[in-house]
């Protein structure tokens, strides 16, 4: 792709300016392709061309596209030149949207040393009862370490206060599916959408007391 001006030159896109391109991108590429009249292919790729099209990004340059998907910290998005020699745009993780899972994400089939969930005080409250929940998303999202970890891109918000550990091999071995993003985040949608208490291992607050 063209290259873009460099991560550091304020004159290219602002902070803000890039904060909100990507607050837009992950609208769309998540959750509102259809109604933006845009469709996501079944491994979330999206014409870039397509994207460019649509009114919300009548100002948008693929430049700055560019620019946010290579300076994310998180990772959040991927840019692709296709069997069509098109590029395409796609969120790593985080849909609503329909995709599969398979062609979107790896499948892991062996346990990870470390896969942890972050919450916070008041959603601990009432998870140690009822697991955790996809809600609305296709999956529980967690990560690998907590943040600021080697490795750990995505995953978890660094505002976390309760970290929850899961025991993989165990849910592994249920039949619970676990995928890996390209951010490495990891994910899973339980049994019917709830990871049960069953299978958390251990929990601690953020001064590494013992919650369970």
């Amino acid at each position: 792709m063209a290259d873009t001006k460099d991560a550091s030159s304020s004159s290219f896109m602002t902070p803000v300016e890039a904060t909100k391109l990507s607050k837009l991108l992950a609208y769309v590429l998540r959750h509102g392709a259809a109604k933006e009249k845009l469709t996501l292919r079944s491994d979330g790729y999206l014409l870039l061309s397509d994207l460019l099209a649509r009114p919300k990004f009548k100002n948008i340059t693929q430049e700055q596209i560019e620019y946010v998907v290579r300076t994310n910290d998180k990772q959040r998005y991927a840019l692709a030149q296709l069997e069509d020699g098109q590029w395409y745009i796609r969120a790593n993780q985080g849909h609503t949207l329909k995709v599969d899972n398979e062609q979107l994400l790896e499948r892991l089939t062996t346990p990870l040393p470390v896969v942890v969930h972050g919450t916070s005080q008041e959603n601990w409250k009432n998870i140690k009862h009822q697991g955790l929940k996809k809600m609305q998303r296709h999956h529980v999202h967690c990560a690998t370490g907590l943040p600021g970890d080697s490795g750990v891109i995505s995953g978890m918000r660094k505002t976390s206060e309760v970290f929850i550990y899961i025991d993989m091999a165990k849910a592994l071995q249920d039949g619970i599916p676990f995928y890996r993003s390209k951010n490495q985040v990891i994910l899973t949608e339980g049994k019917n959408g709830v990871l049960s208490p069953e299978y958390f291992c251990r929990v601690t607050d953020s001064q590494g007391n013992s919650l369970l």
